[in-house]
């Protein structure tokens, strides 16, 4: 039988986006998968749209947090809630290839691989295509993501039947940076497949946009989560600055 795969999405005022998220999920080749979506106290109409696909399909569930504790925990109660072999994670915003679970299960079976990642593709706030390609790396370990982190969320799977489940640090931003680091201190390297399989939604008014925000989160996660030294944490900090603020990259 085909191992189940269980998507990992959080939800946050998403209405907008949502529903095209879902149906590329829908739209998959492959069918055995589970998305546990957890909204994380959405203001907007984010849980309507939501509960009219879990009507639809089954394979569709919602989980409603008490109050509202950001993105990583979000993840972690669908994490927690999760049945599959394998979990892969899908922002809300973000959209699949209809062909990513069936490839990147694949490329992970034949090479006996237990945590993935794939290339992806900007988009604008319509769904347009912006012309930039991110492409992942054959392989990158625990200091290649600590120096320029070539993973995109919802591009990532991993094989929880045989890693167990990793459950996200909790930090507003860059958690998903921080869940990789966590991974990649017991697995070696996490393997990129180059297609692109995933498409990045860009929004003028993303947390991820607020530069300054970010050199916070950062330092927060060289320092208080990571443990690196005040020199090495500096380091990071300028190093990510010259790539992403000045995108010299």
């Amino acid at each position: 039988m085909k191992p189940l795969i269980s998507i990992i999405t959080p939800s946050y005022n998403c209405a907008v986006y949502i529903a095209e998220t879902i149906e590329s999920v829908l739209k998959q080749t492959y069918s055995n998968w589970e998305m546990i979506i957890t909204d994380d106290c959405s203001t907007d109409n984010s849980r309507d749209v939501i509960k009219g696909f879990t009507l639809q399909d089954q394979r569709i569930k919602l989980v409603v947090q008490n109050e509202n504790q950001g993105a990583a925990m979000a993840r972690n109660k669908s994490i927690e809630l999760a049945q599959g072999e394998y979990i892969a994670f899908l922002d809300s915003d973000d959209l699949w290839s209809t062909d990513k679970l069936e490839k990147q299960l694949k490329f992970m079976q034949d090479k006996d691989v237990v945590f993935s990642y794939t290339s992806y593709e900007q988009i604008d706030e319509k769904g347009n295509k912006l012309n930039k390609k991110i492409k992942a790396p054959k392989k990158v370990g625990y200091n290649g993501v600590l120096l320029s982190c070539p993973i995109g969320n919802s591009t990532v799977m991993y094989n929880a039947s045989k890693t167990g489940k990793f459950f996200v640090p909790n930090i507003r931003k860059r958690n998903d940076d921080a869940l990789w680091l966590k991974m990649l201190k017991v697995i070696p390297y996490a393997h990129g497949l180059d297609e692109v399989l995933m498409y990045y939604r860009i929004r003028s008014n993303s947390l991820s946009r607020n530069k300054m925000e970010l050199v916070k989160y950062h330092w927060y996660l060289y320092r208080e989560i990571e443990k690196l030294s005040i020199p090495r944490s500096l380091f990071h900090i300028c190093y990510w600055g010259f790539l992403k603020v000045f995108k010299l990259k």
